[in-house]
């Protein structure tokens, strides 16, 4: 017989006006049809009784939110060359490459690294995230390059998640931007909820929105351009982007909250995941691992040295 798993959350006021099938997905990382398909199934109740989809949250409601514990992965291995840069038996640390879905969902059911990660590891990954996101303990965006920490285990993933909970990491990236910043480092302390005129987009928002800060200091100036190096704080959906959109300096190749065309030709945004600093959760011995240049990154910076670099 298959396990049950119940989780239990606590609305508050900054949830008000959600309905339950948005809270469900953003709280459980998956897309809002699959939230609303365990709510239609009876998978969730709210005090203790079972909900309809439109459900709007007044705060200060329980809600349990049970799923079914499938025994065998639903993500298949695939064998993807995937690149790895550190390794042991509890967790590995990749580096993704950018276009590259992290796990599968709707629309990205194959060719994600969570596929490619089930075959390097002969399928033996943290089973904490279900069946869709083994391993997995937190993400980067498709169009973002760079370092993944991946649980191999259950307790290195409880480990790693009470770190990320309580900001131990250190995660640093680095992006080209639009126009020149003129501060050489400054920090945006400003909260991050889902976009009212765009559910898609994540915005800038004192509405159903959590703290987001971003560290940041520039590393060069070109002609309408800025390499910045930004260190994040808290983790949000989006976080650099949305933040350096709202500071008038979106990434550059981000066509969802910047400029749909760039100089450089890139697809998706110029942001990579170089940096990351964390205590091993079992050994307790600290990691600090720096991911290299990627190509299109490399290609960028050449291009402004040669064309846009100041004098």
């Amino acid at each position: 017989m298959a396990k049950m798993k119940t989780t239990v959350l606590k609305t508050d006021e900054n949830s008000a006006g959600s309905r339950l099938d948005v809270f469900v997905g953003e709280k459980l990382e998956i897309s809002r049809s699959l939230a609303q398909t365990l709510i239609e199934d009876g998978g969730v109740r709210v005090n203790g009784c079972n909900s309809v989809k439109n459900y709007r949250i007044k705060g200060g409601e329980t809600i349990e939110i049970t799923v079914q514990d499938a025994k065998k992965l639903e993500a298949e291995p695939e064998n993807i060359p995937v690149t790895i840069v550190y390794e042991d038996e509890y967790l590995l640390v990749a580096d993704k490459p950018k276009g590259m879905v992290v796990h599968p969902a709707f629309g990205n059911k194959n060719g994600t690294l969570v596929n490619a990660l089930l075959h390097h590891c002969d399928g033996r990954l943290s089973s904490i995230n279900g069946v869709i996101r083994p391993g997995i303990v937190h993400r980067i965006d498709k169009d973002t390059s760079g370092l993944l920490i991946v649980a191999k285990t259950d307790d290195a993933h409880n480990g790693l998640a009470v770190q990320i909970a309580n900001h131990l990491f250190t995660r640093r990236y680095e992006a080209i931007c639009d126009g020149i910043i003129k501060e050489d480092k400054g920090t945006i302390n400003l909260p991050i909820g889902r976009s009212e005129k765009d559910r898609k987009k994540m915005a800038v928002s004192p509405k159903r929105s959590r703290e987001a800060v971003t560290h940041w200091r520039v590393i060069n100036r070109y002609r309408g351009y800025t390499h910045v190096e930004l260190t994040l704080e808290t983790g949000r959906t989006h976080q650099i982007r949305v933040h350096l959109s709202h500071m008038g300096h979106p990434v550059t190749g981000d066509a969802v909250y910047g400029k749909a065309k760039n100089p450089f030709g890139l697809d998706g945004q110029c942001l990579f995941a170089k940096y990351i600093s964390f205590i091993h959760p079992i050994t307790k011995k600290s990691l600090s691992l720096e991911a290299a240049y990627p190509e299109y990154f490399i290609k960028t910076l050449d291009k402004l040295d040669k064309v846009f670099q100041n004098s």
